[in-house]
């Protein structure tokens, strides 16, 4: 039985699309931030687009399940962001001689009333200068962690 071209066109194009959508349903592709988790929850969409793989190819949709695993990409993140609530949370005001900041002044305070490791060189940095601590921009920092 010969296949008719257009038949055939039709069939690998139908099978590139299904294997295109099961390589990016895969975790470890859609969040490779995540890598290096060794467990937690599990994230329901990546475990929902790994049982369709399983569904629609058995051994392709195993294997997206088991790098998942593997990389711990299924797994939700662990760090929760802190959500900044102004009448619960209080601003510390630190006092300090202008002339003396410099950003390694700056990263040291941060570091020791937070205990957080800054640095000030980032890309995504956002700089204000405030007139008064009433000033503080702070729906703008509830992102900020």
């Amino acid at each position: 039985m010969k296949l008719n071209k257009g038949y055939f066109k039709m069939i690998l194009t139908f099978m590139v699309i299904v294997f295109t959508i099961q390589i990016t349903a895969c975790g470890t592709i859609i969040y490779p931030e995540r890598r290096g988790q060794t467990s937690g929850r599990i994230d329901p969409s990546i475990a929902i687009l790994d049982g369709v793989g399983v569904l629609l190819f058995i051994i392709p949709g195993l294997i997206a399940f088991a790098v998942d695993f593997s990389t711990g990409a299924i797994y939700l993140p662990s760090g929760k962001k802190k959500k900044v609530d102004s009448e619960n949370d209080q601003i510390l005001i630190v006092h300090v001689n202008p002339n003396e900041l410099t950003k390694q002044t700056i990263e040291d305070i941060i570091n020791k009333h937070t205990g957080r490791s800054i640095s000030l060189d980032r890309e995504k940095l956002q700089v204000y200068q405030l007139d008064n601590p009433q000033c503080i921009p702070v729906k703008r920092i509830c992102g900020a962690y």
